[in-house]
């Protein structure tokens, strides 16, 4: 596979200071960062607008913004789903996943049609389940399908695919059926993310892009301030690129 370099140099528009354990954005360039037992949302210029508590659920190990504003996050410690609105504020229960018969459920992502995927660990597969749990679709065992088993570290759906890293493997490609499609030749993977013709993943601390059409990876040029700098996590919205340190949460420009 042939990695080339994009030569356009962004420029950095917004700095968040804070230690922040994870985060995500959705398509409005929202972010939604968790700070110890709170979790904050920021609009794309980097002003707080909310910050909630979530001391109640457990620790949170994945925030999901699938539907603008309605974050989702899960607790993989105590089994649960938690529903945000556009206030922080939980909508609707709590779902613990033990008690609806899914005690080994270890990655969890949101789905159209307020559905929700989720990874059984002891059964090594996809589950796609509506609002109530009832399962809609499955994969069946990944390792009877495929071959392998996965390690699935991140997933998240984007235009009716889901796309599920297993760094070892690839990033796998299922529909909504839980049919699997293919696998991006996206190896050793720390997070990524979806969005257009691109997969946008972190490795080692350096930020590159895989071209869903030209199947080819890409190294990602950073400002030079920041460009040396080990990173957590990467996002793109609208344009711009989200970046996670362990002290700040940056938003970069493209220059014209």
């Amino acid at each position: 596979m042939v990695v080339t370099a994009i030569a356009q140099e962004p420029r950095i528009a917004v700095r968040i200071s804070g230690r922040f354990d994870l985060f995500t954005t959705d398509e409005l360039g929202n972010i939604y960062a968790l700070h110890d037992d709170e979790v904050e949302l920021y609009n794309a210029r980097g002003e707080l607008g909310i910050r909630n508590s979530t001391k109640t659920f457990g620790r949170i190990v994945s925030v999901d913004a699938f539907y603008s504003l309605k974050p989702l996050l899960f607790s993989r410690d105590q089994g649960q789903i938690a529903m945000l609105d556009n206030t922080l504020s939980l909508q609707g229960s709590v779902i613990n996943l033990p008690r609806r018969g899914f005690p080994q459920v270890v990655l969890v992502s949101a789905s159209v049609q307020n559905a929700f995927w989720l990874y059984d660990e002891r059964e090594l597969q996809l589950i796609r389940v509506d609002a109530l749990l009832r399962e809609i679709a499955a994969t069946g065992r990944i390792d009877q399908l495929l071959g392998i088993t996965p390690q699935p570290l991140q997933m998240h759906e984007l235009d009716n695919w889901l796309y599920v890293n297993s760094p070892e493997h690839g990033i796998l490609v299922f529909d909504l059926f839980g049919t699997y499609y293919k696998t991006l030749p996206v190896l050793g993977a720390d997070r990524f993310h979806v969005r257009g013709n691109g997969v946008y993943f972190v490795k080692d601390g350096s930020f590159f892009r895989y071209d869903l059409r030209d199947l080819i990876i890409e190294s990602m040029p950073l400002p030079r301030e920041i460009a040396e700098r080990k990173l957590r996590d990467a996002h793109m919205e609208q344009g711009h690129l989200y970046l996670l340190y362990d002290d700040e949460i940056v938003i970069v420009t493209p220059s014209k």
